[in-house]
């Protein structure tokens, strides 16, 4: 079969979860709960950091920008597929499939740029507190960003460059809730070695890294806190670090759940329900160990709702 020119094709099927109609409205209801519950517990962090001018540190201005990417990550998937599931319509467009593609990259990479950024504050914070105001300036702050985002947004704008050069043939059915690269990529009718090459390098290379980096805060961290004598000192020490280190783990060990039982399982339905662990779980989770665990947060969002502070 001759593959059809990338510009010919108009759209794609996402397949989802399950073809079942009866199922239909519980998967809706489920991810619109979901959904709903990350937006506005992240909204709600976003809004206690802002309005309180004790959470103007470096710590929570990168918590607040990780809450904005975590709420974009899911509105970039879910609503598409709520709407599909309303519409009783598995399409999405072509340039929907790619503008799609281009913002789960950016937002998915960004997340591991941020925890990664965090982890440098933590690790000056407890191995170099006396330097601490001095180093975590705002212009570094906001350098840090800046540079987290060029690299996002340049990044993803390569992987969506080199999906377009791809040619499909007649099988155009997507067997996942979004349009997912690694899928995409094997639908391919067209030579796909050099968009692997790519891909996993990038993957190595902005994912990797960044972990290596928060492999190295926290061992400096660890060795930090051993040489504090004190039981209550040890654990104010760790207790600034612990929120975060709940996110990391949990980010990256759903991330790497998803990849392993989709190699095992070599199943795409499998692969699509372990992903919302990241895509939807992850996000939705983070507002509650940052807020559960961390007075200062739960000071601001006492504010924000009106309850007294005590």
């Amino acid at each position: 079969m001759e593959p059809e020119n990338d510009t010919q094709i108009s759209e794609f099927f996402l397949l989802g979860f399950s073809e079942k109609p009866e199922l239909q409205p519980l998967i809706f209801g489920l991810f619109l709960s979901m959904y709903l519950i990350t937006v506005f517990g992240n909204l709600l962090i976003i809004l206690a950091i802002s309005t309180d001018p004790n959470l103007h540190t470096p710590m929570y201005f990168f918590l607040a920008n990780l809450s904005f990417v975590d709420i974009c990550f899911t509105s970039n998937t879910i609503p598409k597929m709520l709407w599909n599931i309303q519409t009783q319509s598995k399409v999405i467009t072509y340039a929907g499939c790619v503008t799609q593609i281009y913002f789960l990259i950016l937002f998915a990479v960004l997340d591991v740029f941020l925890l990664s950024v965090m982890a440098y504050d933590r690790f000056v914070a407890i191995c170099h507190p006396l330097h601490y105001t001095v180093i975590m300036n705002p212009r570094l702050c906001g350098l840090l960003v800046l540079v987290s985002w060029i690299m996002c947004v340049l990044n993803s704008l390569l992987q969506s460059l080199m999906m377009l050069r791809l040619s499909f043939c007649s099988h155009l059915h997507i067997p996942h809730f979004f349009c997912e690269l690694n899928e995409m990529v094997q639908l391919a009718c067209s030579d796909t070695f050099l968009n692997n090459l790519v891909m996993y390098f990038a993957a190595v290379l902005l994912g990797g890294g960044p972990f290596a980096g928060i492999l190295y805060s926290y061992s400096k961290i660890v060795s930090s806190i051993r040489r504090i004598s004190s039981a209550q000192g040890k654990y104010k020490a760790f207790s600034t670090c612990a929120s975060h280190l709940s996110v990391v783990c949990l980010f990256y060990c759903t991330m790497l759940g998803v990849y392993l039982s989709s190699a095992a399982t070599q199943s795409s339905h499998a692969s699509a329900v372990a992903s919302v662990m990241y895509t939807v779980v992850t996000p939705m989770l983070n507002p509650f160990i940052y807020s559960l665990r961390n007075r200062d947060i739960k000071r601001g969002l006492k504010r924000i709702i009106g309850v007294p502070v005590m």
